[in-house]
């Protein structure tokens, strides 16, 4: 820092030298969040194509040498010269900010790629980038290093590059079928940008994949994934369309049937239209809104919403989601006004928690230019879609209850019954909890026996550690910070909640415990802000069965407790695998050093040996956290200065419940159609025995 400051201390970033200065704000981070982030604005350009009626199937391969690649059969980048700039369609898309066909020029009814930036980012943080449009008899080439357009003499980033000096060429390579047109893009993610750690997830990338699917009937989305010594390939195409989503979604069984609720509406709004001159003019156009919805309710209470605009998800819900809830309440709450009598109601009101109980939803909405929040487009900010979708959902509703069939009479019916049902379950837990005396832990006489409590009163400081075992919790008692973290022993595997009812899962010993303990309830009453503990956190042993045991633990939090892993406060302990005893000459003290697993400890050897270390043999293998003692357990898992814990996202718990819904649900089918398909890739390296 200077005193001094004056103008020319200010930078000016043009092109895409912004995006690399500041990359996560474009992408959100440098890790594999970014990384996949980057792909699907690429798979995202080929989908909207698809959108509008252009090609139908998208191919993604990810290459051994850490490229990725995505082919369609739509229209093509433009190849022919744009004339504000000089430059071919193909540079334009791929070097230009803020440049593309999505702009309100005609090019795209409805998008869900809407800032122009997706494929020019993507091209500023890739050490090289390839692209090749079929179009006009011909296929047509490009590449770039880190966005600068030129040449590369060989098939590699480390190719020797040589920029273009006078002018851009859109290079000839070949000629294309008669009729045929297409983008092929394949690039390689620079590694000055993105960490080390940073990888293209194959889950994630099917499962995004998978519902893009189901939002575009009749698309094909095929994954091929090189990078293992057997390519692994799916595909993916659902002709149902959210329909078929909706029924792949909902976790429980029917109440209703699925049913489709659409309609259209407009809205006007001035927005800046770029004219022929460049000039940007406010103008009052006129949008058409699209909606599409799917909803159906089961015997549950658990809510699964799903709502995309143009096919792009909207986590956070937006104006769409809101209008969605208020047709749907103010619609459901005349009903059950105008059969209070019949449903034993009285003067209590329906409340949003009421009627989203048990519900599976899929809502879509396509919109010309929709106003979003940020370019990750998490949240939609159009205000006149907000009433648009409430008149449709009323409208549709409507005309189901006053159907006359003998199926959507009964389906009506009970679902207006159990939405009744829900309310007074709500206001009977109210009743109780307002008039039950909370009492803290040392006034508590109902907490299991078989706690070890902590001294401090302080629930963000406090910690809960659901120890596996006896043995482990005599040591985890010398070797904790008694002040703020408490144990709780389980016995054993508990009860696998995910195809048990709630009543056998609050009868089970252990369930019932980790629920008294925490302090919250549990379900739809369950209330974060009495919640005992600022962190929960599962030790169990390094082995299978510990995995095993962390799993039932994370699907029983998930469906019964899941506010606390919303709020990040369910943990894994990471204790070591192994320690190594280093010698260390004369009179210095031996050090012991700690690894988490098989690499890191083949890494320290390697390291030890090339140092000319010794060690003590053989290296001891922790099976349990019983073999610890209260210092090693302390030091290694408890302790604040040198543990590991790994923070529980909805993501895991999801993969946890999805897992154990597969391996140890009800469905018998896709169990053994799961253990055909897998049981080549299981080898005796990954039993650990």
């Amino acid at each position: 820092m200077t005193p001094e400051y004056s103008a020319h201390h200010l930078q000016v970033l043009e092109g895409l030298e912004a995006v690399r200065k500041r990359p996560g704000m474009y992408i959100g981070s440098t890790d594999s969040r970014g990384l996949m982030h980057c792909l699907w604005e690429i798979i995202d350009n080929s989908v909207d194509e698809a959108l509008g009626g252009y090609g139908d199937k998208i191919e993604i391969v990810l290459h051994s040498d850490g490229s990725v690649e995505v082919r369609d059969r739509a229209r093509g980048i433009p190849v022919d010269i744009e004339p504000r700039t000089g430059l071919s369609g193909v540079e334009v898309v791929f070097t230009k900010l803020h440049a593309g066909g999505k702009f309100g020029g005609g090019s795209y009814a409805a998008s869900g790629g809407l800032h122009g930036v997706g494929a020019s980012v993507v091209n500023a943080l890739s050490e090289r980038l390839d692209v090749e449009v079929d179009r006009g008899g011909k296929t047509w080439a490009m590449s770039f290093h880190r966005g600068e357009p030129g040449n590369f003499e060989g098939d590699t980033p480390d190719s020797t590059f040589t920029p273009f000096e006078f002018g851009s060429e859109l290079r000839v390579a070949g000629k294309a079928p008669r009729g045929v047109t297409g983008t092929r893009i394949r690039y390689w993610a620079d590694s000055q940008i993105f960490t080390k750690d940073a990888a293209f997830n194959l889950a994630e990338l099917e499962q995004r994949a998978r519902q893009t699917a189901f939002l575009v009937p009749g698309l094909e989305i095929a994954i091929r994934d090189e990078r293992e010594d057997e390519p692994i390939e799916t595909s993916y195409r659902f002709d149902g369309g959210i329909s078929e989503f909706a029924e792949f979604l909902a976790p429980d069984a029917p109440i209703t049937d699925i049913w489709r609720l659409t309609g259209t509406g407009t809205f006007t709004e001035t927005v800046p239209v770029l004219q022929p001159t460049g000039a940007m003019i406010p103008t009052e156009v006129e949008r058409l809104c699209e909606v599409d919805l799917a909803v159906r309710w089961g015997i549950g209470y658990e809510t699964s919403s799903r709502s995309f605009v143009n096919i792009i998800a909207t986590p956070k819900g937006g104006t769409h989601q809101q209008g969605f809830e208020q047709g749907l309440m103010k619609f459901l709450r005349s009903q059950v006004e105008q059969n209070a009598r019949r449903l034993k109601v009285g003067n209590d009101k329906l409340e949003k928690d009421d009627v989203l109980a048990g519900l599976t939803a899929v809502l879509t909405v396509r919109v010309p230019e929709p106003q979003f929040e940020g370019q990750t487009k998490e949240i939609l900010g159009t205000p006149a879609v907000r009433q648009i979708v409430s008149q449709v959902v009323t409208a549709a509703l409507k005309e189901r209850f006053a159907s006359t069939k003998r199926d959507d009479k009964a389906q009506t019916s009970q679902l207006l019954e159990k939405i009744v049902s829900e309310m007074k379950a709500r206001i009977s837990a109210r009743t109780h909890k307002e008039t039950q005396r909370r009492k803290n832990a040392l006034e508590s006489s109902t907490l299991p026996a078989k706690l070890v409590d902590c001294r401090s009163s302080d629930v963000a400081d406090s910690e809960l550690f659901i120890v596996e075992g006896d043995s482990a919790l005599g040591t985890a008692k010398l070797g904790r910070n008694s002040e703020y973290q408490a144990l709780l022993p389980i016995r054993g595997k508990i009860l696998n909640v995910q195809k048990a009812s709630i009543s056998d899962m609050l009868s089970n010993a252990e369930c019932a415990s980790i629920i008294q303990v925490v302090g919250a309830g549990s379900g739809r009453s369950f209330d974060l802000s009495a919640a005992r503990y600022g962190k929960i956190i599962l030790m169990s042993d390094a082995d299978v069965d510990g995995a095993h045991i962390r799993t039932l633990l994370l699907t029983l939090f998930f469906r019964y407790m899941r506010p606390l892993i919303e709020d990040g406060r369910v943990y894994a302990a990471v204790p070591p695998l192994h320690r190594v005893i280093v010698h260390h000459p004369g009179t210095k003290p031996n050090e012991m050093i700690y690894t988490y697993s098989e690499k890191e400890l083949h890494d320290l050897m390697k390291k030890l040996r090339s140092s000319g270390k010794k060690w003590q043999e053989p290296v001891q293998r922790y099976k349990g956290l019983g073999e610890m003692d209260a210092e090693q357990l302390a030091t290694t898992t408890m302790d604040r200065e040198g543990r590991l814990l790994r923070r529980v996202r909805v993501q895991d718990a999801e993969a946890a419940a999805s897992m154990f819904e597969l391996l140890m649900g009800n469905e018998v089918a896709p169990r053994r159609d799961f253990i055909v398909t897998s049981s080549d890739q299981l080898g005796r390296e990954r039993i650990d025995a």
